[in-house]
């Protein structure tokens, strides 16, 4: 679940493939990816790296620095989840690389706008959207009814904070699919983001996310991190 592209498959047994943005190729190494089978654009991406990291977009291939892409790709390789951040699943994952098709952004905006499902026993709770991620990153929460909530986050401690767009963005065209695809990705689960992708033709599937900020954000106003953590219901131990 936490491999990005093994969870491509497992996604597709749930919800189809209709959602799952298409794979190119799967190489271990960066050095050995054939760009001539590659189309004029794509995305480059590490399996095991959570957030943006390891994540080259290419928009133009004939204009495309492949030399720092191997370079960015390899420095992803070295990272680490389970030993830097103790995020268990990422254990025995299999290092890689691989390309997918690009998906474009709505006309007029230049980073494709994370809307990042929070739920809880099975159950999408809050949708976390995060817009302009290169350019003046903003972050803002919505319920299922997509009322624009209080709080935002997560930002990192003692590092920059991101907040709500002066403007909040709109309610997704799609949003009925958005809240099925997370019900049906987080059922038994007692906590997961599940990540997904909206465009003008249609919604598309992101990666499942166990922990976000490896545990280590931070919501605003403070009172909304024990708000939030008291909807996660742990099983009993044994």
């Amino acid at each position: 679940m936490v491999d990005k592209v093994k969870a491509k498959d497992y996604v597709a047994t749930i919800i189809g493939d209709d959602y799952v943005i298409p794979t190119l190729g799967v190489w271990d190494r960066p050095e050995d990816i054939d760009w001539d089978k590659l189309p004029g654009s794509f995305v480059l991406k590490t399996n095991h790296s959570g957030g943006n990291t390891g994540v080259i977009i290419c928009r133009d291939k004939e204009s495309f620095d492949r030399h720092m892409a191997v370079k960015t790709l390899n420095q992803s390789l070295q990272c680490d989840i389970y030993r830097d951040f103790r995020e268990w699943p990422y254990k025995n994952v299999q290092k890689r690389v691989f390309a997918e098709e690009y998906i474009a952004p709505p006309t007029g905006v230049k980073d494709l706008p994370d809307y990042k499902w929070f739920c809880f026993d099975g159950e999408p709770r809050y949708c976390q959207v995060i817009q302009n991620r290169t350019t003046h990153e903003t972050i803002d929460f919505f319920d299922t009814e997509w009322n624009h909530q209080v709080f935002y986050g997560l930002n990192p401690k003692g590092g920059p904070v991101y907040g709500p767009a002066e403007v909040p963005p709109e309610r997704p065209f799609h949003l009925s699919t958005h809240i099925h695809i997370a019900r049906e990705l987080s059922r038994g689960i007692p906590f997961v983001r599940v990540d997904l992708y909206e465009t003008s033709g249609g919604v598309y599937f992101g990666e499942i996310t166990f922990y976000p900020m490896s545990g280590m954000g931070c919501f605003q106003p403070n009172e909304w991190d024990y708000a939030l953590g008291e909807l996660i219901h742990l099983p009993a131990s044994k």
